[in-house]
């Protein structure tokens, strides 16, 4: 069974940066695609950005693409989501997922594993 912590979460002033991480332990990282997911209050969740199980290929949403940069330490068991030019709307819980596989789906219930969340608040 795979389990995904995440930390990196906080305030922040709008334009500032974070980086979040996600480290997993318990089962064989790089057989696992990797998604950051957020969810904000009174919305539904939302798929943020993918990464294949090699690193090798990467999906963003719409919303943060061009400011947000995944990437992942296969070594470290890790995967991390670079989170420049912070607007206010990105406040919201993120979420790691992995899915088994390599391909990235940008659908939450087609990931296996989940980790409990880190807060992200934007100031304006």
């Amino acid at each position: 069974q795979v389990q995904l912590v995440e930390s990196g979460g906080g305030l922040v002033q709008a334009g500032g940066s974070l980086r979040l991480s996600c480290a997993a332990s318990g089962g064989t990282f790089s057989t696992y695609a990797m998604g950051w997911f957020r969810q904000a209050p009174g919305k539904e969740r939302e798929f943020v950005a993918g990464i294949r199980r090699t690193g090798g290929g990467t999906y963003y949403a719409e919303s943060v693409r061009g400011r947000f940069t995944i990437s992942r330490d296969n070594a470290e068991n890790t995967v991390y989501l670079q989170m420049n030019s912070l607007k206010p709307e990105d406040t919201a819980v993120y979420y790691c997922a992995a899915k088994r596989g390599s391909f990235i789906s940008t659908e939450g219930p087609q990931y296996d594993h989940w980790g409990q969340g880190t807060q992200v608040t934007v100031s304006s």
